[in-house]
């Protein structure tokens, strides 16, 4: 009897457990059926070299731990944009979608984003991840690192609605800035305001800046605010009366032989944001003893330069990419202090085709700014 009344316990018992491992897998069967949300960006891409930007969608996966998300309000048009567009350095992907002078607010952070919160208006430029093991990075260099990823390097850029980045990539954009401006200044600004704090530009130096463009514009501007004597070296007779206006002192023709001996060691730096050939060894001869002649725009054609006015002056020639982050955070603060907005004029996304059509004619004054 005992026994009998054991053996039913038991029965029960194993009933019971049988019936909650049913209603497990009912459970497990019925999650397992509901349909996986797929959370989709919309951009502007191109599937060719050279080929217009038509509308495309595209998965980002998981945010990552250390990522942002960010909602983009306005995206500069940058050269960089062209030639990887046009695949004129052979690494672009495709589809290929544009864009790295990225200005918008926070939409989503990552796990481990502390510095960084959602709603917070930001900027993104040409890098958006850093290996941050490395000596560079670890020095506070960045924009140096030999591994760090380009925006629209191997991945999705900003001529889009949304567009995600490493957090220690993206920088908040101090107020006194127009947003809608600001873009241009995290590839382009950053470009020509990093040579004044790694050479420890005085405000007494005497510099000239070479081409008067999307770069040379905002170039004028940090200099002079940065406190030295400016000149600006363009072959444009349009161009005078604006880069007095931007910032320059003096104003020398470039292709004007006498105008360029009559300057001679008159600099002690010298900024080229031309991506053509020009007669280097002439503006050689207009630097100060230990002068500088420094390019920012990517000459691709080989330097043709006379030795014996480097060695006999101890020249100096040297060239640099965009500044890190803190490089750039300490730009924006500067700017804001200045008002230094760039010149910009200003298409909406849905017309990008038109905007990169204009910034290849050469028309532009002086930045271009796809805006919502």
């Amino acid at each position: 009897m005992m026994a009998s009344l054991r053996n039913r316990k038991l029965l029960d018992k194993l009933a019971s457990v049988f019936d909650s491992c049913s209603r497990f897998c009912d459970f497990n069967t019925s999650r397992q059926t509901e349909p996986t949300i797929f959370i989709m960006i919309k951009a502007y891409a191109a599937t060719t070299p050279g080929g217009k930007l038509e509308s495309f969608e595209y998965d980002p996966g998981s945010l990552a731990a250390g990522e942002v998300e960010i909602n983009v309000e306005h995206c500069g048009i940058c050269h960089s944009d062209l030639s990887m567009l046009n695949n004129d350095w052979g690494i672009t992907q495709y589809p290929f979608v544009p864009g790295h002078e990225v200005v918008g607010t926070i939409g989503a952070i990552g796990a481990d984003v502390t510095h960084l919160k959602i709603g917070q208006r930001v900027g993104l430029g040409w890098h958006s991840d850093y290996c941050c093991t490395c000596g560079s990075c670890l020095e506070g260099d960045h924009n140096l690192c030999l591994t760090a990823n380009g925006t629209i390097i191997g991945r999705h850029g900003g001529f889009a609605e949304q567009v995600r980045a490493s957090a220690i990539s993206v920088v908040a954009l101090p107020d006194g800035l127009d947003p809608a401006k600001a873009g241009p200044l995290f590839c382009g600004g950053i470009t020509v305001f990093n040579p004044l704090i790694q050479f420890d530009i005085k405000p007494t130096s005497k510099v000239a800046v070479i081409g008067i463009g999307g770069l040379g514009h905002m170039a004028l501007g940090f200099l002079n605010a940065w406190g030295c004597e400016v000149t600006a070296f363009t072959s444009s007779d349009s161009k005078r009366e604006e880069a007095l206006q931007m910032g320059a002192h003096h104003i020398l023709n470039s292709r004007n032989a006498d105008e360029l001996t009559a300057a001679a060691g008159s600099f002690d730096l010298i900024l080229s944001t031309v991506n053509v050939k020009l007669d280097w060894n002439s503006y050689l001869g207009t630097l100060k003893p230990k002068g500088r002649l420094h390019f920012l725009g990517a000459t691709l054609e080989p330097l043709d330069l006379g030795a014996m006015s480097l060695i006999t002056g101890q020249l100096n020639v040297s060239g640099s990419p965009v500044g890190s982050p803190a490089s750039i955070a300490k730009m924006l603060d500067f700017a804001a202090l200045h008002q230094l907005d760039p010149v910009t004029e200003h298409f909406r996304f849905d017309q990008v085709n038109q905007a990169i059509e204009y910034l290849e004619s050469g028309k532009a004054r002086y930045r271009i700014v796809l805006s919502r």
